[in-house]
């Protein structure tokens, strides 16, 4: 028997989600959203238009949404479903979501707006983190039904100040809880430290910090996809969409990588180009992304870690939206020595030379000078932020070592060459 998922742009019905007796997901705008003259696409991928978008068409955006590798496993396991089944996952915890979409039952109606929230005492606060790598996301718990994509163990949360509370229904989330690695040690101080570094440096990021409980640390990851707003009701939490760049071009999740079929940077910037309502602004940012991830040593910069952010619901505004999982990955040994996507035809980070940026300048349709001399400038402004970042943290410092050495080489060939 077909099933069907009403799905919400903010507090709008914007169309249907289907799954027919074979199993086989198709997408469908409501009538209603179509003539209304505020209406914007769900995705790029997703053009306004009457006509069904069949499972190759909608997949890409769908899946986007959900969580990959074996923590989807591990959901799909505490929820008793398949975890291949994209429709029946999004039917149980795509409540909250990255961006602005809501998937409700049809025929149910969306919630009011008025959230409700389960503090966390301490004594939840330590359980919770010791859940999470066994069971993602809180996939399971009465009323909770979030959802965030990537293969790390994280849940979306409320913070206000000491407090962090777990969002229930599809009441929204104001940061991103990442608890440590088991198998990569000092992940989340890796990871808050370069998010640190490239603020320090003039980089646009999600802001971060690593909090502690009973010696267990965590990280908090705020989010750039939500905004406090004074209401008649009170202040509430309003979402902001978004999409990743492997949505917004209808690639699936698990071809995020190039060579698997994922986003090229050329494809990264020519989706800049044509989307952005500041493109001058936000070709230059994604420019210094890719040159903060080189600096860095961040092989694992994929198309889903990078996305668009568009403005509120009456706004047509469509950005870069801040940086987020900027990782050294080269202080893990373990993990591939292959970048996500090519730099300049070249995968291996080794072996990038300022030739390799000229190509790239060409591929994003940059100028060539300007390219070259903005690599040794941002290593400079990098050189000079780590000098202003305070975490005493064995890995973190050990981190800090590796991207200051990366600078300097950086420097030395780009002036010389």
């Amino acid at each position: 028997m077909a099933r069907t998922l009403d799905i919400y742009l903010h507090r709008d019905l914007v169309g249907h989600l289907t799954q027919d007796d074979g199993g086989q997901m198709t997408f469908t705008y409501a009538n209603a959203w179509l003539q209304n003259r505020t209406a914007r696409p769900l995705s790029r991928s997703l053009p306004l238009r009457e006509a069904r978008f069949t499972r190759k068409e909608c997949r890409g955006f769908f899946a986007g949404v959900l969580p990959e590798q074996n923590k989807r496993d591990l959901v799909a396991k505490n929820l008793g479903i398949s975890a291949k089944n994209d429709f029946s996952m999004l039917e149980k915890i795509g409540g909250e979501c990255a961006g602005a979409v809501t998937f409700v039952p049809a025929g149910e109606l969306l919630p009011d707006d008025d959230p409700h929230y389960r503090d966390l005492s301490p004594e939840d606060l330590v359980d919770l983190l010791k859940r999470l790598p066994r069971q993602p996301l809180l996939a399971g718990d009465k009323d909770v039904r979030l959802s965030l994509a990537g293969a790390q163990d994280k849940v979306a949360v409320k913070v206000e100040g000491a407090q962090i509370s777990i969002p229930l229904g599809n009441a929204p989330s104001t940061h991103i809880l990442k608890p440590e690695s088991e198998r990569f040690p000092g992940l989340i101080f890796n990871e808050v430290l370069c998010l640190r570094l490239a603020n320090a440096a003039g980089l646009t990021v999600a802001r971060a910090e690593v909090r502690s409980i009973e010696g267990i640390p965590y990280a908090l990851i705020e989010r750039y996809d939500r905004r406090k707003v004074q209401t008649s009701s009170g202040m509430l939490y309003e979402r902001l969409h978004q999409e990743d760049f492997c949505q917004a071009l209808g690639i699936p999740p698990e071809n995020k990588y190039q060579n698997e079929g994922g986003p090229t940077l050329r494809q990264c910037f020519e989706l800049m180009r044509e989307v952005s309502t500041t493109p001058v602004i936000d070709l230059q940012r994604l420019l210094d992304a890719v040159i903060f991830n080189y600096l860095i040593g961040n092989h694992d910069a994929h198309g889903k870690n990078f996305s668009l952010l568009y403005g509120p619901a009456a706004a047509e505004q469509i950005q870069l939206a801040p940086l987020y999982d900027l990782v050294c990955t080269l202080y893990y040994p373990d993990l591939s020595q292959n970048m996500a996507m090519k730099l300049g035809g070249e995968y291996l980070l080794d072996r990038i030379r300022p030739v390799h940026f000229e190509k790239l300048a060409e591929e994003g349709g940059l100028a060539k000078p300007l390219v070259k001399k903005r690599v040794p400038e941002l290593a400079s402004l990098v050189i000079e932020a780590l000098k202003t970042i305070d975490m005493d943290q064995p890995d973190a410092l050990k981190v800090l070592k590796i991207v200051q050495g990366r600078s300097a080489q950086a420097i030395s060939v780009f002036e010389n060459s």
